[in-house]
């Protein structure tokens, strides 16, 4: 895979130089029209450079290869993405050919023995080595590493740019050459001259001479949004048009720029933080929309602080991206929602690396007063239980998977289990046809999840009140078929695994109604003057 992976580096930087080389970002609330048409043509440019290339490299022998009748098994073997290390068992998607598999590899690479593709993918090159390419790479590492926008001109941890950990990921910035101006914060002496907090909201009334956020926004209590979750808080995608054929057209790539450069996730989607209208049309909004329409100050105060692969184990390496300051910011809800790392793992004896509950209750504590330090007074945290995974297998295994619909030969089950056996399954525990090992997973997903309801419980903090919420997906389920839906749509088709966008915005509306209902203090007061602030400032910038 490391040649198609350098392929795709080699593009994404492409997208990038002209932004890492750019001058320093204009400071008013909107990107320039130049910005914004510079952005698609290097988009367009991405894609037409990532498909020639692949086309270049891989198209004859690909061609070659599948107009012999081999699969694709064969084919991802043959050009060495796939690889069989020496003990292991044959790991295969499709149904093996009915030849010998070693008689069937021969004569695949005997088909493109003077084919110059093997030396490209047995190449220990990288891009990244090139000399003027360095610099950037290391830079890209350290956003995805730490969780921070690549482009952050005040590094305030806010950014005018949308990907790469920019205001997809929490709200854009109003001033980028201003590190005292960021969204959450509270007005710099009421924003009579400009917009401190980003939330579109300053100046002075001219008929009465009174700012207008100390009009509209002074005791409206206004917060924010922060969660901490992993890959299905950041909202994990793959496309399904990006791998079926019969859906798959030029128009199907064009949001894979953005994918990429958000390590393949749609926090703008998202049912914490989401702030664009759902693509599959749910009426639904996320908990930040929700609290923005509940209050109009709460303008772009969201922050997902969410990573592929985080756990209870390893969120202290980008906890410290949290951006809060006790003295000049907003109080915040902070969602703790790691729902799955701790007991998915795509081992072997997933079980032996579970979490358990001890080493739970000691990260958990250390978060807990690490936010205790962070957070302005007045917020509030809620822990997030856990789901019963056993809902994958039950619902998805005898379906066709998207690479297996066409010629109805390759199911969910199928699929699970090539993942497991190349170990790479992201979560070999729930996605198996071991009944025992999916139950003793949930057994454990349960312990956890009391152990999070025993802190809420009993524990106390000086700067925020603690609660809990079981993730109760079976409520989701039975809202969706009274809609008429099926449970698999909950699902995300390519992976398997990840909630849909419609269970993320679902479970957002089961979250803010039990939280209306349990704990109203939570969510602040509704702003009179919401009607007022749409008169005065239209959209507030946008997002």
């Amino acid at each position: 895979m490391k040649s198609l992976w350098n392929i795709l580096l080699a593009t994404t930087l492409c997208l990038l130089l002209p932004l890492h080389t750019s001058a320093s970002p204009a400071s008013d609330d909107q990107p320039s029209a130049r910005y914004s048409n510079g952005h698609t043509c290097v988009e367009k440019l991405f894609l037409k450079t990532t498909c020639y290339l692949v086309i270049r490299m891989f198209g004859p022998d690909l061609v070659k290869l599948l107009s012999t009748a081999m699969n694709a098994d064969v084919v991802c073997h043959t050009l060495e993405f796939c690889k069989q290390d020496p003990g292991q068992s044959l790991c295969h998607l499709y149904p093996l050919p009915k030849e010998p598999w070693k008689f069937t590899l021969k004569k695949a690479r005997q088909i493109l023995k003077k084919s110059p593709t093997l030396k490209h993918t047995r190449s220990s090159s990288d891009v990244c080595s090139l000399p003027f390419l360095a610099k950037i790479c290391q830079r890209i590492k350290s956003t995805i590493e730490n969780s921070v926008p690549f482009k952050d001109g005040d590094s305030d941890k806010y950014s005018i740019f949308p990907t790469l950990r920019g205001y997809h990921w929490r709200g854009r910035d109003c001033n980028d050459s201003n590190k005292m101006a960021y969204p959450g914060r509270r007005p710099d002496n009421w924003d009579v001259h400009e917009d401190s907090n980003c939330n579109g909201i300053w100046g002075v009334d001219p008929k009465d001479g009174i700012p207008y956020e100390k009009k509209f926004c002074e005791g409206s209590q206004p917060r924010g949004i922060i969660l901490l979750g992993d890959s299905a808080g950041a909202h994990f995608r793959i496309s399904p048009e990006w791998i079926t054929a019969s859906q798959m057209s030029l128009k199907s790539f064009i949001n894979l720029p953005i994918a990429l450069t958000n390590e393949l996730d749609w926090p703008q989607l998202s049912g914490a933080t989401g702030f664009l209208d759902s693509i599959n049309g749910i009426k639904e909004n996320s908990i930040y929309l929700r609290l923005w329409k509940r209050n109009h100050c709460n303008h772009r105060d969201y922050q997902n602080i969410s990573r592929n692969g985080a756990s209870s184990q390893n969120l202290e390496r980008f906890l410290e991206t949290l951006s809060r300051n006790q003295l000049l910011d907003h109080p915040a809800i902070v969602i703790y929602a790691m729902i799955g790392n701790d007991v998915c793992k795509g081992k072997v004896d997933p079980v032996a690396a579970m979490t358990t509950p001890e080493k739970l209750y000691s990260s958990i504590m250390q978060t807990l007063k690490h936010l205790n330090s962070h957070l302005p007074n007045g917020s509030h945290v809620i822990l997030y239980g856990l789901p019963d995974g056993t809902f994958l297998w039950d619902n998805l295994h005898n379906r066709y998977y998207p690479l297996g619909q066409l010629n109805k030969d390759v199911t969910y089950a199928h699929f699970y289990s090539f993942l497991n056996c190349l170990q790479v399954s992201p979560c070999h525990s729930w996605m198996s046809s071991n009944k025992t090992l999916r139950t003793l997973t949930s057994e454990r997903a349960k312990q956890l999840s009391n152990t999070l309801k025993k802190i809420a419980t009993s524990q106390k903090f000086t700067n925020f009140d603690l609660f809990y919420m079981d993730f109760d997906f079976q409520e989701v389920v039975d809202e969706w078929r009274k809609r008429g839906g099926q449970p698999w749509q909950l699902i995300e088709p390519v992976d398997g695994f990840h909630p849909s966008e419609v269970a993320s915005l679902l479970l957002a509306d089961h979250f803010w109604k039990k939280v209306q209902l349990q704990w109203p203090q939570v969510l602040g007061k509704e702003n009179p003057f919401n009607s007022q602030i749409e008169q005065v400032f239209g959209d507030q910038g946008g997002h």
